[in-house]
């Protein structure tokens, strides 16, 4: 991938600030998995007592129904269970877990007194009460149960999807940052020993240029100097030959 990206310093200013956000949405990723981990064993340990609850009370209701089935018939049975009038209302909310949206289910008018159940204290017996208050006690730790299975799905689900997230900035985009990074930084740093190497052979040059010119100049001087010293040579020994001879 790193081959694919220009070496330039805007490119390499872009990956920078793609790093540092990737760095720190890692981070807060990381911390976001941990809560939810934690609340997450939280609602397990709630979840796992629901479900010993349940079943204990699936038990117990099982054994209440079967007793008075035995006892009173299953015409009684039928007949207490059909006078029923006021039925469970199970309303449903949200509440907000580290982002997490789960139910919160609230239930009414589940749990009954005598005179509410419909059939009346005269037509029913002890044991059909005890069954019906068995099964009223069951129909509460399914509610329950429901919220807190629920919850803790959703939190699983939200776990995995943030580990996902996490292991794909760590182990793959991160990774790839760094490459391409370390790609640009390598060839700006071959560029600018080339451009530093191209500059000193054109100082160097100069320099020579320079160098030589400046030897041809004095050379050129030094040429003027000698045909002056010359000329005046020259002058002296034609002015000395013409002067008249004495005695």
């Amino acid at each position: 991938m790193a081959k694919d990206v220009k070496p330039t310093r805007k490119n390499l200013m872009a990956i920078e600030d793609r790093i540092d956000l990737s760095e720190r949405g890692h981070g807060t990723l990381e911390k976001k998995r941990d809560g939810l981990i934690m609340e997450f064993m939280d609602i397990l340990d709630k979840a796992q007592d629901v479900r010993g609850e349940l079943s204990d009370d699936y038990e117990q209701a099982q054994k209440k129904i079967n007793m008075a089935r035995a006892m009173e018939g299953d015409v009684a049975v039928r007949g207490a269970a059909a006078a029923l009038q006021e039925h469970p209302e199970i309303t449903t909310e949200s509440k907000n877990i580290m982002g997490v949206v789960v139910p919160q289910i609230e239930s009414s008018r589940v749990s009954k007194s005598l005179d509410q159940r419909g059939y009346g204290i005269m037509g029913s017996s002890a044991r059909i009460d005890e069954a019906a208050e068995a099964y009223e006690d069951l129909l509460e730790s399914i509610i329950l149960a429901a919220e807190v299975e629920t919850a803790m799905k959703k939190m699983l689900r939200e776990i995995e999807t943030t580990k996902r997230r996490v292991n794909a900035l760590e182990f793959k985009l991160l990774p790839e940052l760094y490459e391409n990074q370390e790609y640009i930084e390598q060839k700006l740093e071959e560029q600018e020993r080339e451009e530093t190497f191209r500059l000193k052979k054109i100082k160097e040059k100069k320099e020579a240029e320079e160098k030589a010119e400046k030897a041809e100049q004095e050379a050129a001087e030094a040429a003027a100097s000698a045909d002056e010293a010359v000329s005046g040579d020259e002058l002296e020994q034609s002015t000395a030959g013409g002067l008249p001879g004495g005695d």
